[in-house]
């Protein structure tokens, strides 16, 4: 099945296309495009900035030396809602590669992106070789796919492999050292693939059931088999009604659901309020953790990387729904 590459780029040049009127009279010479890619770097490193943490951490681990990796959105903070800032329109400017996850998951950066790629900067989207299979469509996202695919690591190893093909069209003198480091790190993501299998599976299936801030764990959901529901859609622009909280709360209470989850970038209240429902009709629920969904820990710390953000999730849950995992996680690197 074909991969949405060529699609994507299709989009993006009928985009570019569209604007190009409003915008500028004079339209860019033949080879200009959004899809045209630079000559290769200057110089070592050559400087690549990212969007989210997830996509920073695996450019980073395919890059390796041969480039220096800056991110634009930081911890906690939530990418369906970002609005790019002077200094990160300059910073992209100034950048040699770029890098976003996409499927729509940066949705207010998507102008910037186009206008970016029209100078011929190379601007790469990390979902770009996910099959259509793999994807999940909500009927309640518009037609659109869900855009977390990093919640199942075998979805993020099709965003390193894509990454490395990148880089290695960028900088072809050095492809065989972006392809040796993919794979490396690719076989650091089947174990935590592993990792979160046994553990989740450890979880009494009558207690295997996550409520969360938002739709971002569908993904998780379907690898591992565990039933995921959601306070808000996918994107966190949407807000959850009163009926909506007043179902979850039944579902809760039917189905003595005993822990419920906040996420470090969703604000807490509508979690607290389904707690708060919760009790008025005479059923304790706890809180079980914060989980990374859409951002990862703080910069520099183990859960600040992408295996760290999913070893945590996974830890955190199994623990708190009643299955076995190691308090400090798969490596023994986890904040007890």
């Amino acid at each position: 099945m074909k991969t949405r590459r060529t699609t994507m780029s299709l989009c993006v040049a009928t985009i570019v296309a569209l604007a190009l009127p409003a915008c500028d009279r004079n339209p860019p010479a033949a080879g200009t495009g959004p899809t045209t890619q630079a000559a290769g770097p200057r110089s070592y490193p050559y400087t690549i900035v990212a969007t989210t943490g997830m996509v920073r951490d695996i450019v980073r681990q395919v890059a390796g030396e041969r480039a220096k990796v800056s991110g634009l959105i930081g911890s906690g903070v939530d990418p369906h809602l970002y609005k790019p800032t002077r200094s990160d329109v300059a910073a992209l400017l100034g950048a040699d590669v770029i890098f976003y996850s996409g499927l729509m998951l940066e949705g207010k950066m998507s102008d910037t992106f186009v206008n970016v790629a029209r100078s011929g900067k190379p601007v790469f989207a990390v979902t770009e070789k996910i099959e259509e299979s793999f994807l999940l469509d909500p009927p309640e996202f518009a037609g659109h796919h869900d855009p977390h695919v990093w919640m199942d690591p075998k979805g993020w190893m099709k965003g390193v492999e894509a990454v490395a093909a990148s880089l290695g069209e960028f900088d072809a003198p050095n492809v065989s050292d972006y392809k040796r480091n993919a794979e490396a790190y690719l076989n650091e993501l089947t174990k935590l693939d592993a990792y979160a299998s046994r553990s989740i599976a450890t979880i009494p299936q009558k207690q295997r059931v996550l409520v969360t801030a938002h739709d971002a764990f569908n993904y998780f959901g379907r690898a591992y088999d565990i039933e995921v529901r959601g306070i808000q859609g996918i994107s966190t622009e949407s807000e959850a009604g009163l009926q909506d909280l007043n179902n979850l709360v039944g579902f809760i209470v039917d189905n003595d659901i005993r822990a419920v989850f906040v996420e470090s970038s969703v604000a807490e209240k509508n979690v607290r309020a389904l707690i708060d429902g919760a009790r008025s009709r005479g059923k304790a629920v706890k809180i079980g953790g914060t989980l990374f969904s859409d951002a990862m820990g703080p910069e520099g710390t183990y859960e600040g990387t992408y295996i760290g953000m999913i070893d945590h999730n996974v830890t955190i849950i199994t623990r708190a729904l009643g299955g076995e995992a190691p308090e400090r996680g798969m490596q023994g690197k986890l904040n007890p």
